[in-house]
């Protein structure tokens, strides 16, 4: 069985929303073994909607919809889907019973529009929206089935979940798509395809994609058709492979998070840890602070954008900023020290650098970042030059100063 997803809704088109109900389902749908083999968003136009659930049709007969389905003159899906597949609208008592009910609990009143939403086309199963007022529609016809959702990630997410996956597994033969990731760091992709392009054949029937970010290069691994047994025994062996492969560029796994996995390390140790940044502007300090519990081993730090700062927060000499300016090898392995000190704590991590789009020189171009870690009562430090925008340089400066830090 193979699925076709149309998102509805012209402010996909535009950009004003992000399209993440697609990625959802392409997730969930592939956890029980039914693979999307095509994506399409249109906008709100009774034809485009039409031409383009015609189509899914003929290819493939399974045709799972996303918006549309509210009660304003824009959500028009429900109205198209009926008039394609010959199924007329039929006001749906139970529904509307619902609704009512549901109003009254939020102390709302029912307007005329709200009507539309208990129309259901002839035939169709309801899908039960407990968590919001547009109920899903499942749809049998002699062209295939279509399954419209509403938009709402939360409320498309639910009754993925609930109504419509239990429905699909039903259908399957068993098999599943599954995937596996292993997160690397401080490699290039063309250095990583050299490495492990022979294994790349030795995983068959698993297939291995490269996915490079401003974080590193992901490796993905799939599995398709297989039985959860054998799919999990042989993701488990390509993840094992890999790292091996790889060493100790390679750092975690699935959706793991370095962040993360550094307090884990600091943790075990019982070791704190501090900050001192410049160009990433208190980046690094959000990346810790956003895992739950972190307190116990990030202490705090440093944000010092000026030179002024520098001196007066982090301790670094003036005669180091005047003899080697603040992107150095020198300014940053005082910013190091000096926030340690501070701070009193034996772990701490600096980062300064010029992150664009002006400031650079022949000498220091843009993209120059320092990063100067301590550790076991040692400093080191590293010159890198990072591409991208400036977002791009001080997300990928953020990324290496942890994963520097989690190698040491």
């Amino acid at each position: 069985m193979n699925i076709e997803l149309v998102t509805v809704g012209t402010e996909l088109l535009l950009g004003f929303t992000v399209d993440t109900n697609s990625a959802w389902m392409g997730k969930a749908l592939a956890a029980v073994g039914v693979p999307v083999v095509r994506r399409t968003s249109i906008g709100d136009s009774p034809d485009a909607i039409r031409d383009a659930i015609d189509a899914a049709l003929q290819r493939t007969g399974f045709v799972i919809t996303t918006g549309g389905l509210g009660p304003t003159r824009d959500d028009i899906t429900k109205n198209v889907v009926a008039d394609l597949l010959g199924m007329p609208l039929q006001f749906d008592d139970a529904i509307w019973a619902m609704l009512t009910e549901r109003w009254a609990r939020f102390g709302r009143k029912l307007v005329e529009s709200n009507r539309t939403q208990a129309m259901v086309p002839r035939g169709a199963t309801v899908l039960t929206n407990h968590w919001g007022s547009a109920p899903g529609l499942w749809l049998e016809s002699p062209r295939g089935v279509v399954v419209m959702l509403p938009g709402v990630p939360g409320e498309m997410i639910k009754l993925m979940e609930h109504e419509v996956l239990p429905r699909l597994a039903t259908r399957g033969d068993g098999t599943v798509i599954r995937s596996t990731t292993v997160r690397t760091s401080g490699i290039g992709e063309s250095v990583l395809a050299e490495g492990i392009g022979v294994l790349e054949d030795e995983l068959a029937p698993l297939t291995l994609a490269y996915l490079p970010g401003v974080a590193g290069v992901d490796l993905r691994v799939d599995a398709w058709g297989l039985s959860p047994a054998e799919a999990d025994a042989r993701l488990a062996d390509a993840s094992a492979r890999l790292h091996h492969n790889v060493g100790v560029n390679a750092w975690g796994d699935g959706e793991d998070d370095l962040a993360a996995l550094l307090l884990v390390r600091l943790r075990a140790r019982g070791l704190t840890l501090a900050v001192a940044e410049s160009c990433t502007g208190g980046m690094l300090g959000a990346r810790l602070t956003e895992v739950p519990g972190s307190s116990d081993v990030f202490i705090g730090g440093v944000l010092t954008y000026s030179n002024a700062s520098k001196v007066e927060l982090a301790g670094v000499p003036v005669s180091v900023l005047e003899a080697h300016g603040a992107v150095s090898q020198e300014t940053a392995e005082a910013l190091v020290a000096g926030v340690a000190a501070r701070l009193a704590t034996p772990t701490a991590v600096s980062i300064t650098g010029i992150a664009g789009p002006g400031g650079g020189s022949e000498e220091k171009p843009v993209g120059l970042v320092w990063i100067a870690t301590l550790a076991d009562g040692e400093v080191q430090s590293r010159r890198l030059h990072f591409s991208g925008d400036r977002g791009e340089i001080r997300a990928r400066a953020v990324q290496t100063a942890l994963f520097d830090l989690w190698r040491r």
